[in-house]
């Protein structure tokens, strides 16, 4: 649903906020422009001070009761709010999962190497998934490979802690390994 409006205003999707005409409230709550609190009052009032300032008030948090309007300039709100909104996804960090495969007959060298690569994956912040996986005659001896994956966290409990228990899923026993704090 898209209206066109005044040169003043901007076409209007369902999620964006609603400004000036668009609000259909008979009484809000408004804040003024240096964010002072100007009190309850009837939306033409509202209006009027937002006029008399040449800005528009934006209706901010409408499910309040009553709901809260800020007379403010439009696209300078949604620009901030753009730019807080860019702030605050640079700011968050997010978590992978790396994963390491290993096999029933691995050698100690190769276990080694598989433990440094994790070691550097924890280092930099992210979960380790450690598989081994079996196959054709190795499923008949899944419970005497257990201690591969229990060596694998012995060595790297300096850096990492156990975050789910080895479990076995189909043909693969995973663990997952998380970084201590």
């Amino acid at each position: 649903m898209f209206r066109l409006l005044n040169w003043r205003y901007k076409t209007i999707s369902n999620n964006d906020l609603f400004i000036n005409e668009q609000i259909r409230d008979k009484e809000v709550r408004v804040i003024g422009v240096n964010n002072e609190q100007l009190g309850v009052m009837s939306i033409q009032d509202a209006r009027k001070l937002a006029d008399e300032a040449g800005v528009d008030l934006v209706k901010i948090a409408p499910n309040a009761k009553p709901p809260v309007c800020r007379i403010v300039d439009y696209g300078k709100f949604k620009y901030e709010q753009l730019r807080k909104e860019k702030e605050a996804r640079k700011k968050q960090k997010t978590v992978e999962i790396k994963e390491i495969r290993l096999s029933p007959n691995i050698d100690t060298n190769d276990l080694n190497t598989k433990v440094n690569a994790a070691k550097k994956f924890l280092e930099k912040g992210n979960r380790v998934k450690v598989t081994l996986r079996f196959r054709g005659r190795e499923m008949a001896h899944m419970g005497a490979s257990v201690h591969i994956l229990t060596d694998f966290a012995e060595a790297l409990n300096d850096v990492a802690v156990i975050d789910k228990q080895p479990k076995v899923e189909g043909r693969s026993m995973t663990m997952f390994l998380t970084e201590k704090k």
